[in-house]
Formats: structure tokens, sequence, C-alpha cells
């Protein structure tokens, strides 16, 4: 009986090769609400496509995705384009989404409102602009070398300002390729270095005809270059995002031309105007350095040219009488300072101050050899009375009065207890000496 049953697996892969051999669902145009749509950067996006009355689950891959030029939001509506298949692990059926626009607005106009959002809010649009050369030297055109934008140029500025060199740069400025052309071109532009100013343009067409000029990165190579440009692209009434960033929008190719450069038979007819007034103001010039001459040479110094300097000689002879009499003073206050200071060198004379201390050493001499003498004096009587009294004191005076005294190993004996019976003594007298022997000792 179980070879009748079928297994999950098997029901599965037969409904999903239906799917995919149905010529219908190959490819399915839908139109629908955006639903439960959540942002995946960098990933594949998940969603579902509804109406009023039913819903089915979308899925989007990441290589297109990215390729959209607007970003989905939930309720949005929109057309879509895919295919119809069933993914094996849920089993539910789904669109895989290859290609998806607004409905309504346009796909291109939506992502060109989101750019324009984008780049004013990093301040691209309100950035200072950079100032026109106003007799530039060398200008740079950036457009197709052929059809009648490039000619309307080069004819407008070789009617204008012949005297310019104008350099076109061949560039793509339509299909999906022109906005890394324009990219290229630019950057060569910017290369180079020595171009005054920078045309780009392009004649009118459709939003699809002028999208590289809406390109972001086209945007931001006008935005960094450093040589001011004009953006005259599409007609009057189009305004892409080039125009925006651009130093200077024209609103056509022509006016571009006459916004970078002058009208040369104007500025000639300013020269001469200049040249007319400057000979004017010149003439002016000498007239009044005339009169001034004039004036000056009827002018007593040059009539009596002593006169000049008669103040400065009679202040000469002023300030020489002056000098002669402050020398004079000076003179004699110095020859008074003189007689002044020889006077005190006079009583300040070496000789008498040297006789004077002479006497006094002779009289600290004779002073020093008295209280010497006196000195001297004192000092022998002291001693004779210290030898006096020595000789009072002395042993052998004692002694001679029949005193001695005596030792045992050359040590004085004092008492009783120092000896003993036997011991030999030595009994020292006035003159000489004995040796003697204990033969009896006596203790108190």
């Amino acid at each position: 009986m179980s070879e009748h049953y079928l297994t999950v697996t098997a029901l599965t892969k037969y409904i999903k090769r239906k799917f995919e051999q149905d010529p219908y669902l190959e490819r399915v145009y839908l139109t629908g609400e955006i639903s439960n749509f959540r942002n995946r950067p960098n990933a594949h996006q998940y969603f579902s496509i509804k109406d009023d009355r039913a819903k089915i689950s979308a899925m989007m891959f990441k290589g297109a995705y990215q390729k959209l030029k607007f970003t989905p939001e939930e309720g949005m509506k929109v057309l879509v384009i895919g295919r119809i298949s069933l993914y094996e692990a849920s089993g539910n059926y789904q669109m895989y989404i290859e290609h998806m626009e607004p409905d309504g607005i346009g796909a291109l106009y939506q992502a060109l409102e989101e750019m324009k959002q984008k780049l004013k809010k990093e301040g691209l649009f309100d950035a200072p602009k950079q100032l026109i050369s106003t007799f530039p030297k060398k200008i740079a055109v950036v457009t197709s070398p052929s059809g009648a934008v490039v000619r309307d140029i080069m004819t407008t500025i070789k009617r204008r300002y012949p005297i310019v060199q104008l350099v076109v740069f061949p560039t793509l400025v339509q299909g999906t390729k022109a906005a890394d052309d324009i990219v290229k071109s630019i950057e060569l532009v910017e290369a180079k270095g020595d171009f005054d100013t920078m045309i780009i343009a392009r004649g009118g067409g459709s939003i699809e005809d002028l999208w590289p000029f809406n390109e972001e990165k086209v945007a931001r190579a006008i935005f960094e270059a450093k040589t001011p440009i004009i953006s005259s692209v599409g007609h009057e009434t189009d305004t892409t995002i080039a125009d925006l960033v651009a130093d200077v929008r024209a609103a056509t190719p022509t006016a571009a031309a006459e916004l970078s450069v002058p009208l040369l038979s104007d500025e000639i007819l300013k020269i001469e105007q200049m040249r007319l007034r400057l000979i004017q103001s010149y003439i002016r010039k000498l007239e009044v350095l005339s009169q001034r001459l004039n004036r000056s040479l009827e002018s007593y110094i040059f009539k009596q040219p002593q006169r000049l300097y008669e103040g400065y000689a009679q202040n000469l002879d002023f300030l020489s009488e002056r000098l002669t009499r402050s020398l004079s003073e000076r003179v004699k206050t110095e020859k008074q300072h003189y007689s002044l200071l020889t006077y005190k060198l006079m009583l300040s004379d070496p000789s008498h101050l040297v006789k004077q201390k002479q006497d006094d050493l002779q009289t600290l001499n004779q002073q020093l050899q008295t209280e010497m003498n006196r000195f001297m004096e004192n000092q022998v009587k002291r001693f004779d009375y210290a030898v006096q009294s020595l000789d009072y004191l002395s042993p052998l005076k004692i002694m001679n009065r029949g005193y001695s005294y005596i030792t045992k190993d050359d040590k004085v004996i004092k008492n009783a207890e120092q000896v003993q019976v036997e011991d030999l003594v030595h009994i020292h007298l006035h003159e000489g000496s004995i040796e003697a022997k204990v033969v009896n000792k006596m203790e108190e």
C-alpha cells in the first residue's frame, strides 16, 4: 500500500516543476502595493505584493535590488516584473522580482526627487559658488562632438570673443555609459589644470535622455571640480542635478556660451572709453602740476634764495655764542675744582703723615721697652719666690736635718706591712744610702 503514497519532497518538487514549466508564469507583469517591507542593506529583500483581495510573497535578489533608482516603501504602489515559482523548504509559492518601478509618478522622477533630497542635505546645492572668469583665455566644452549644441557654442563664442581658446572634450551625453564618460571628461579637464571655465552641455530630450546628468557620480565630480563650471542641459524648463550643483546654470547652450565670455566689441569700446578717460585725467593732472610749478617759481625762495637760509645763519650765530659762553663757564668751573683738589692734596701730604707715624712708632717702641723691662723684673721676682718656696718644701732640705726614707725594690716603704722579716731594704740618707736586713718588725 505504501508505494501509492508520495513523500512531501516528491510532491513539492512536482508542483515546483509545474510552476517552472508553465509559460504563463515564466514572465509575469504585476501591479500592487508593497507590504511587510523591511529594508535589508546589501542583502536579498523579502516582502509581499497585495491588492484589496489577495497577497503574494515576493523576493528580490541583491543584484536586482541595487539597480533600483528609488527606495521602496511600505504601502507604495508599484509595477513589478518577474517569475512565479515554489520555495521547496516552506512549500509556499512566491514571485521572484527582476524589475520594479513606482506606479503613477514613474521610476525616474521618483529617483530624481530622492537624489535631490540626498544631495541637498549634504549641502551640494547650497555650497558657495565659484565666480566665472570675466576674461577667460581657455575654455573647455564637455559635450557631444556632433550635433547643434557644440556648433552653437563654438559659433557664439567665436562671434563674441574670438581671442579665447576653445577646447572640446568629446563626451557621451546619453545612454548607460554616459555618466562615466562625463565624469572622465571632467577629471581630464581638472588634470590639465589650465582652463579658466568649463561648459557642460547637451540638447533637450526626455528625462531618460537627460538622466546621466542626474547621476550622483556626475554631481559629485562637478562639485569637487576646481574649474568654474557652467551647466546647460536640456531645454529651459528642464532642471537637472548637474544644473543645481554647477557654479552657473544657463537656460540653453547658447546662453552658456554668452555667460562664459564677454562681448569683445563692448570690451574694446570700454577700453577706448577708459583710454580717453585716462588721457583726460593725465591732461588735468599735468595742468594741476603746471600750476603748482608756476606758483613755486613765483615764490621768494627762487627769487631771493638767500632768504631761505637767513634764519639758519642767525640761529647758527646764536648757538655759537651759547657754545663759547658755555665752554668758558665750564673751564672756569673746572679750574676752581682743580684748585680745591690741589689744596686738599697739600693738606694730605704723605711726608707729614710718614713723619707723624714715625714719631708714633718711636713712642710706642719706648713704651714697649719699658713694659718689657717691668714684665721681666716681675717674672724674676716670681721665679725667686717660687725657688725659695720649693726649697722650703724640698725633701733634701728636710733630710739635711737628719731625716731619711726607706725603699724596697725602688718603692718607698710607708708602713711595716710592706716588708717582711729577712727582707733587704735601702735606707736613703742626706748623703749616701745603707742596705739593711729586717730582723724584726713591730706593728701597732
